[in-house]
C-alpha cells in the first residue's frame, strides 16, 4: 500500500512538472513578458517575466501537489471521503498544469485559444463531478464540506451534502453553459460560487440551529 501511495504522489508531481518540456521546445519563440491571466472577453490583465511563467509556474504547481497529497493522505478520516473524490483531489493538479500552462504558452506565441471558453468549461466539469459524488462523501477533514457542525454531526454532514450535490451538479451545468455563451461571464461565475459555497453554509448552520 504505502509503494503505491509513494507511487502516486511521484507520477502527479511529475505530472505537474511536465509542460516544463514543452517550455524548452518553445523557449525562444516566447517574449519576455507572458500573459498569466485574462478577463472574461479573453484580453491578457496580468503578465509575469518568462522565467516566471515558464519554470516557475510548473513549480508552484507541484508544490501545491505534494500538499494536498500530504493534506488528503494525513487525514484521520481519509478513509471515510468518496474514492472518487479523494482520486480527483490527487489528480486535479497535474490535469490542470498540463492543460493550463501550455495553452499559456501557445497563447503567448500567437495561438488563438479561446481561454474564456476553455476556463469556465474546465471548472464546471470538476464542480458537475464533485457534486456528483458529495452525496456520497462520509465525514472528513480534507473532502467535502468542513465546518464546525458537520463535522460535529454525522446527520448534518450527510444532509448537508445530499443538497450540496444537487446545487453543485446544477451549478457546473450552469457554468459550462455559460463557458459557450458570448456573454461576461466572470460576475456570473462569482455569483454561482457565492451561491455554491454560501447556501450549503446556511444550511448547515440552520440544521445545526435545530439540533442536528
Amino acid at each position: 500500500m504505502t509503494r503505491k501511495i509513494d507511487r502516486t504522489l511521484i507520477i502527479t508531481t511529475l505530472i505537474c512538472l511536465l509542460p516544463i518540456v514543452l517550455a524548452f521546445v518553445l523557449y525562444n519563440k516566447l517574449p519576455d513578458q507572458i500573459a498569466i491571466h485574462w478577463d472574461s472577453a479573453g484580453t491578457p490583465d496580468n503578465f509575469a517575466p518568462k522565467a516566471i511563467a515558464v519554470w516557475g509556474l510548473p513549480l508552484l504547481m507541484a508544490g501545491i501537489n505534494i500538499f494536498s497529497y500530504f493534506m488528503i493522505q494525513n487525514d484521520p478520516k481519509n478513509a471515510n471521503a468518496s474514492s472518487v473524490l479523494k482520486q480527483l483531489g490527487l489528480w486535479i493538479l497535474p490535469i490542470t498544469s498540463v492543460i493550463i500552462i501550455p495553452v499559456t504558452l501557445f497563447k503567448a506565441i500567437g495561438y488563438n485559444i479561446p481561454i474564456q471558453t476553455l476556463v469556465p468549461v474546465m471548472v464546471g466539469v470538476i464542480i458537475i463531478v464533485c457534486g456528483n459524488y458529495l452525496p456520497k462523501s462520509k465525514q472528513s477533514y480534507t473532502v467535502g464540506i468542513k465546518l464546525p457542525w458537520t463535522l460535529h454531526s454525522k446527520e448534518n454532514w450527510n444532509r448537508t451534502h445530499r443538497m450540496a450535490g444537487f446545487l453543485w451538479v446544477f451549478g457546473g451545468v450552469c457554468m459550462v453553459i455559460g463557458g459557450f455563451l458570448n456573454i461576461n461571464w466572470l460576475p456570473i461565475t462569482l455569483l454561482l460560487v457565492a451561491v455554491l459555497v454560501g447556501l450549503p453554509f446556511m444550511y448547515s448552520y440552520s440544521l445545526y440551529k435545530k439540533g442536528i
